[in-house]
């Protein structure tokens, strides 16, 4: 069955660097689902992060994330990465993955940023 799991989150200071994993699997032809990252901090909605359909392609970005944060992927593998760089204590959230095409869409289980001195 489709699944997304997301890795890489933790505990990290202000100012510093994480890279998130989402492995996809049971896709079929990955390439064509366009792939997000979404963020959830305590007490407020889930708001977009990055997007990107194809490599090479256009990149979409939060305002509070540009600059910072990239977005990527790999097709052969089936991963999707977001490289978050300087970070900030307002980066603190769960953040999740999503793939989707038209009618479709998934989510992975979250992983856990935190950034605190």
């Amino acid at each position: 069955q489709v699944q997304l799991v997301e890795s890489g989150g933790g505990l990290v200071q202000p100012g510093g660097s994480l890279r998130l994993s989402c492995a996809a699997s049971g896709f079929t032809s990955f390439g064509r689902w366009t792939m997000r990252w979404y963020r959830q901090a305590p007490g407020k909605e889930r708001e977009l992060v990055a997007g990107m359909l194809l490599i090479g392609g256009r990149r979409d970005y939060a305002d509070s994330v540009k600059d910072r944060f990239t977005i990527s992927r790999d097709n052969v593998n089936n991963m999707l990465f977001l490289q978050m760089n300087n970070l900030k204590p307002e980066d603190t959230a769960v953040y999740y993955c999503n793939a989707i095409y038209g009618s479709l869409r998934y989510w992975g289980q979250g992983t856990q940023v935190t950034v605190s001195s």
